[in-house]
């Protein structure tokens, strides 16, 4: 068989008789020093029989001489097949021009079956770019990964050898395609009709190809007398589902699915419908979509018709469009039945209308323009007085020029363009108002929309998709005339502005029935360079690409797109990135915990970027972390009149799905459930058929009969195992039947049957008989993964783990520490894909991968080094669309990836961690895309490969706040918060109180009976220890009572401490250092502070050095500023001073003092008669928490309590850091009687008042009492309101503390 298509250099038939149906097509061609758009003479024969017919290799086969090679080498050349009829192609392979430097290195393989409007060939949701030779004499094979059918090739060279030209040599593997067409003309349908009136579909199974043009159509449709129906309808280039089951209202019952995108392609698509019951399978080319119908029964109840291309009957169905479908079917099949055929054997029976069974093909010719500096040249008819210009155009792009031309004899011109999805019109001339009118909108949709304008001397109208409603007019202020060149989609780049102008980015997108004029443009000759001219176009076919097709926006993501790349919407969706991939939320409480947070609710999403959501939990923050998941149900229930025919069954519906909660309990280290069952004359197990009378189910489905506190498969309670039962012949309390209240009540721990579900009691329908449950939340403790960790001890170690599969999206995460300058985190690798995050040198970590682009690598770049054996947690995502990686909390790094090339990552070797080039150091917490991987039990049987890695204070001491002390733990560590007057996991939560009147809390440190008769060294040592040369005292107040006395610190020896309110509201520090001196006062009084807001005082004297702080806290957001007095210095001194012997502190409250009255300053005494009513929060003196241990530890602390004295939550926590400035208005009182020199700095902060004072004292008279500070300092941080009073009497059989 010899196909002769137009003009060739040389030619060789071979007879039809050596032409057969077999699986290989030899495909020869010689062709010299012609250009490729010049079509040929291609001779199909079978090689094998070639090969024994003439018994010798031909010139012409891949391994003979000749080949294809174009005169012209650039990327506008083809070699075009015609294959004859329409083949099934499998493969292809290429060589190199025989015994030259002629070859390709990679090609595109575009098909047709028409010779026009051409498709490329896709692989991987991309244009596939074949690899080509490396030389003239190999052969490359190349398997197509789907077939395609089709009567014509092309092979589009893209590269070739720079030293030579083009240059191939073809064959193509393949078979005989037979198919059965229908030609339907838009008002024609073909019905298949069954023997029966009606009948019941259980089972359906639908499948056909189609192509058209049109973007509207109904396909098929089957209604019923019920209200049942399916129907399959092209919407806009979409393949629409309805199926409507059962009885009732359709909009209640309907499923409407939509999937394909672009159908109206003139591209042959296939469609598979399965329906079985409710399930219905629905797919589209290679994109499927399952789903439940809704309906009243389980089939569908159909007539006995089954129409395709349209709904022959009207009114059958009101509601659906009208419009019936123009193009072609391909082997329609019903349940096995070839409705084609049926029609063509019964045409009687089977056809309405005008219908052929060949596929017309409409010659309409396409072109793309693929980049914004593409464009089309075509010429006009210069000087005529009306300028008309029709096309059609489709795009993703809401902006691009579509027509730019010069008008003649002027500088002005004409643009047609689009603007935010509008058609915009304009001329524009020097001089003149540019005349403007606008038409259609939303055009950037995807769809073929028509465009024509007109434009005639003074007078320019626009019409977008012949809606003549819409159309736009306007008058113009000077005469048009045609100009000579019409450039279409953008401007050439040759500086030659004059001829076109455009302010706009040039188009992108398909355009085709171009008309200048009443001329339609012939764009094959446009292709062979006999009209116009062009750049960057593809001819012959329209390029576009639904890029939200899939759809690679995740977790729900919103998909947009332009012609070159897409975009996700992740606004709603709990998830960030450019997929909406990785999400917002912490994986569990644990790792909320130690980002610094507190108890309280949040949302956690326990497989990070998997396909399960977040949902909300409460998390209690204590030493340990315990997740708390609530159910619908957690009242004490009772429970009458129930039994085995009519038991009572509860369901139990938690704030997270039954995978969300698998997932949380998977990762937690433990996890329980209370179950509390009360009864009287009410049994959970019965003895004598040992079938259950009660039981529950968890989420596994399968009925449980042990109760809580006990164990699985032991039918037991609690009381059971423990031998405790109330009855020692029954293992549960309920079990005795007695008619009295008892109860089973107890834990369930065993995390694969948790959480309950379902709870089932059948035996209250006795006299008397009743039941009670009530079950809890479940409870979760710990996240096993977040500590889960790995030491590698030698280079030469690592872990080994199956392939990681994150062919779109794949992200990793994990914390690392080492001391080395470099090493190998993980490692994936494929054939020429990999994946690979390393430590390249001590401050820069990259990330780098292959995809089948070339290797990508994003590198982030420390300030400070990271081999600082502190952990580090990194963070690395690789989807379609970028590349990112972050370190810490650095700015992440983020790298774009080429908007069409390979996406898939595709690894066949195993994950290697710790990395086969090596890493020592520490990794934890490894996850990927969600899984984390069990670093630990891996470990323990892998040489060189420890589990665990101990330091982490190294790492989080610093989350240990106010004197808390990080302890070490094998899977983490706690906050001692012994030495602190805060508490909570991190010591920062604060403890305060409200003060009534009349209350005080008096904290005593050491008897002084003791050491008074006790002289031995010891003691003279431990009282040597206890003398103060420095103290740090702290405390937050708020009250609104004048004078108030805050806080009061004595010794034995008539020295003391006050902190008191001025009954102006300033505040004043009393020391009184010395028994036969007065007190130095200290008074702040910029302000009144009993104001009712609260305030944060820390004093701090070591030795002559005093620092005051004051930091106002209110509860509005800000600070209280106050101006600055830069010279407020005075000189005072001391004399005789001691060093204080402390005996107590005292907490106030109006009372009569321990000291005789003449010891303690008058000021002081009245601020204690009217004692403290208000708020005391976080008081700390030294390692010392009074206010602590009154709250916490009152049976074993030195603390006596009277009056009213509650726990509340009046303060705030406090700490905040400010800027120094000097504080005005800050005085010293007293100052006559106090003598001496005292130097007084005095500053401000933005939020903190502070005053250091420098006090010059003499030695000691006790020299003995030489004493080191401490170094401890507490801290608290729940507030409560507080008030604060001081009480000097202590009762008469108490002993007398001192420190």
């Amino acid at each position: 068989m010899c196909i002769s298509v137009c003009r060739i250099r040389t030619l060789v038939c071979i007879p039809e008789s050596l032409i057969c149906s077999v699986n290989l097509i030899s495909l020869f061609i010689h062709w010299f020093d012609i250009y490729s758009y010049y079509e040929l003479i291609i001779c199909i024969f079978l090689q094998l029989l070639f090969y024994s017919f003439f018994s010798f290799v031909s010139p012409f086969t891949l391994k003979g001489a000749g080949g294809w090679s174009p005169l012209v080498s650039n990327k506008y050349q083809w070699l075009q097949i015609d294959l004859g009829e329409r083949t099934e192609i499998t493969a292809v392979a290429t060589q190199g021009g025989y015994g030259s430097s002629d070859w390709v290195t990679s090609y595109l393989l575009m098909f047709s079956d028409s010779g026009r409007n051409w498709k490329q060939y896709h692989q991987e949701e991309i244009i596939w770019a074949f690899s080509g030779n490396t030389n003239a004499d190999s052969v490359v094979h190349n398997k197509l990964q789907h077939s395609i059918k089709a009567r014509f090739l092309r092979f589009v060279p893209l590269d070739w050898n720079p030293n030579g030209r083009i240059g191939m040599r073809i064959e193509v593997y393949g078979c005989t395609y037979r198919s059965e067409v229908a030609d339907f003309d838009g008002k024609s349908c073909l019905l298949y009709r069954f023997n029966q009136k009606s009948m019941t579909a259980l089972k359906d199974v639908i499948s056909l190809k189609f192509k058209t043009m049109q973007s509207d159509g109904i396909l098929l449709h089957r209604g019923g007398q019920n209200g049942d129906h399916i129907t399959l309808e092209l919407v806009k280039g979409k393949l629409s589902l309805f199926i409507n089951l059962g009885n009732g209202d359709a909009k209640i019952h309907s499923a409407n699915i939509t999937l394909g995108s672009l159908l109206d392609d003139q591209h042959w698509h296939s469609v598979l419908i399965e329906h079985f019951n409710n399930q219905v399978n629905f797919t589209v080319d290679k994109h499927s979509h399952h789903f439940h119908a809704k309906g009243e029964l389980n089939y569908l109840d159909l007539d006995y018709e089954l129409s395709f291309g349209g709904i022959p009957v009207p009114g059958k169905s009101g509601t659906l469009p009208r419009k019936n479908f123009h193009g072609c079917f391909e082997n329609l099949y019903y349940n096995g039945v070839n409705i084609i055929d049926l029609a063509k054997r019964q045409p009687q029976n089977c056809r309405e209308g005008n219908m052929s069974f060949s596929c017309s093909e409409a010659q309409m010719v396409p072109v793309t323009f693929l980049s914004s500096s593409s464009y089309l040249a075509l010429p006009g008819t210069s000087g005529q007085d009306e300028v008309s210009i029709s096309f059609q155009f489709r795009t993703w792009n809401k902006e691009g020029l579509l027509l730019s031309t010069k008008l003649h004899q002027t500088s002005g011109g004409l643009l047609l363009y689009l603007s935010d999805g509008k058609v915009k019109m304009s001329t524009y001339k020097p001089g003149k108002a540019q005349s403007d009118i606008t038409a259609g909108v939303g055009l950037n949709n995807g769809q073929w929309h028509s465009v024509s304008l007109s434009a005639k001397r003074s007078r320019m109208s626009l019409m977008v998709d012949n809606d003549v409603t819409s159309s736009a007019h306007a008058a113009v202020p000077t005469h048009i005339y045609s100009g000579d060149t019409y450039y279409f989609g953008g401007c050439p780049n040759n500086g030659n502005s004059s001829e076109c102008k455009s302010p706009f980015a040039g188009f992108q997108g398909c355009m085709r029935l171009i008309t200048i004029g009443s001329k339609a443009v012939d764009l094959i000759s446009v292709q062979k360079n006999s009209l116009g001219n062009f750049s960057n176009l593809q001819i012959d076919l329209c390029g576009i690409i639904d890029r939200c097709l899939p759809n690679y926006c995740e977790h729900g993501g919103e998909c947009t797109q332009a012609w070159n790349s897409f975009y996700c919407n992740c606004t709603n969706t709990d998830y960030m990135g450019a997929t909406c991939h990785y999400s917002i939320y912490e994986q569990s409480c644990e790792a909320y915990k130690h980002t610094g947070n507190t108890s309280g609710f949040y949302y956690i999403d326990s497989d990070g970027s998997g396909p399960l959501g977040p949902f909300l939990v409460y998390c209690n923050m204590t030493d340990t972390t315990w997740t708390v998941i609530q159910h619908n149900n957690t009242d004490l229930t009772r429970v009458k009149n129930a039994n085995r025919e009519n038991p009572h069954t509860v369901f139990f519906k938690y704030t997270a799905t039954l995978e969300q909660l698998q997932a949380t309990i998977n990762y937690a280290e433990h996890c329980e459930q209370e179950l509390a069952y009360h009864c009287k004359k009410s049994r959970l197990l019965n003895k004598r058929d040992g079938i259950p009378l009660s039981w529950w189910v968890g989420r596994t489905n399968e009925t449980q009969t042990y109760w809580g506190g006990s164990l699985p498969v032991v039918q037991k309670c609690a009381c059971g195992l423990e031998g405790s039962c109330i009855d020692s012949q029954h293992y549960c309390n309920c079990d005795a039947d007695r008619n009295e209240w008892a109860n089973d009540t107890g834990f369930l721990s065993y995390k694969e049957h948790l959480p309950v579900t379902e709870i089932v009691v059948t035996d209250t329908d006795r006299p008397n008989s009743e039941a009670a449950y009530k079950l809890g939340p479940l409870l979760c403790r710990g996240d096993r993964t977040f500590w889960n960790s790995a030491s590698f001890n030698t280079e030469a170690s690592y872990l080994h783990f199956p392939t990681f599969h994150g062919e779109l999206s794949a992200d990793v995460s994990f914390f690392f520490k080492t001391t080395a300058s470099s090493g190998m985190f993980l490692e994936n690798l494929g054939i020429k894909d990999f994946i690979r995050i390393e430590l390249h040198s001590p401050s820069e970590v990259t990330f780098s991968f292959d995809v089948g682009n070339g290797p990508f690598e994003v590198t982030m770049q420390s300030p400070t080094p990271l081999n600082d054996n502190q952990w580090h947690y990194v963070k690395a995502e690789r989807n379609i669309k970028e590349a990112l990686l972050q370190v810490d909390q650095l700015p992440q790094r983020t790298l774009t990836a080429p908007s069409d090339g390979h996406i898939r990552l595709q690894l066949n070797s195993q994950l290697f961690v710790g990395g086969q080039k090596g890493f020592l150091g520490c990794i934890r917490s490894l996850q990927l895309n969600g899984i984390a991987l069990d670093l630990e039990e891996r470990a323990k049987i892998t040489p060189g490969v420890e589990p665990g890695c101990p330091g982490h204070c190294s790492s989080y001491g610093n989350l240990c706040y106010n004197g808390g002390k990080c302890r070490e733990k094998y899977n983490g560590f706690s906050c001692d918060c012994a030495f602190s007057a805060y508490t909570g996991p991190f010591c920062k939560k604060e403890i305060s109180a409200y003060f009534g009147a009349g209350t005080s809390v008096v904290y005593n440190f050491q008897e002084y009976y003791t050491l008074a008769k006790n002289s031995s060294s010891h003691a003279s040592s431990f009282y040597a220890d206890m003398t103060l040369i420095r103290e740090v005292i702290s405390f937050t107040f708020r009250t609104t009572r004048t004078p108030s006395l805050l806080l009061y610190v004595s010794s034995f020896y008539q020295e003391y401490l006050s902190v008191i309110l001025a009954k102006n509201g300033s505040l004043q520090i009393r020391y009184k250092l010395d028994s036969h001196q007065d007190p130095d006062v200290f008074s702040i009084n910029f302000k009144s502070m009993a104001d009712g807001l609260l305030h944060h005082v820390k004093i701090n004297r070591e030795e002559e050095m005093l620092y005051v702080e004051v930091m106002q806290l209110s509860e509005k957001v800000g600070c209280h500023q106050m101006e600055q007095d830069p010279k407020q210095n005075e000189i005072n001194k001391f004399n005789k001073r001691s060093t204080p012997n402390i005996n107590c502190i005292l907490i106030p409250q109006g009372n009569k003092a321990k000291h005789k009255s003449n010891d303690i300053d008058q000021d002081t005494m009245k601020a204690n008669s009217q004692g403290f009513i208000g708020c005391l929060s976080s008081v700390q003196f030294n390692h010392f928490a009074p206010l602590k241990a009154a709250l916490h530890h009152t049976s074993s602390a030195p603390v006596i309590v009277k009056g009213r004295f509650t726990e509340s939550n009046c303060g705030t926590s406090t700490g905040a850091d400010s800027t120094s400035k000097p504080l005005a208005n800050a005085i010293r009182s007293d100052s006559a009687i106090i003598g001496g020199v005292i130097a007084v700095v005095i500053f401000i902060l933005l939020c903190i008042t502070a005053i250091a004072v420098r006090i010059y004292k003499k030695k000691s008279v006790y020299k003995k009492n030489e004493a080191k500070g401490s170094e401890n300092e507490d801290s608290a941080e729940t507030a409560l309101k507080c008030e604060l009073s001081m009480q000097n009497t202590v009762n008469e059989n108490q002993k007398e503390y001192f420190f």
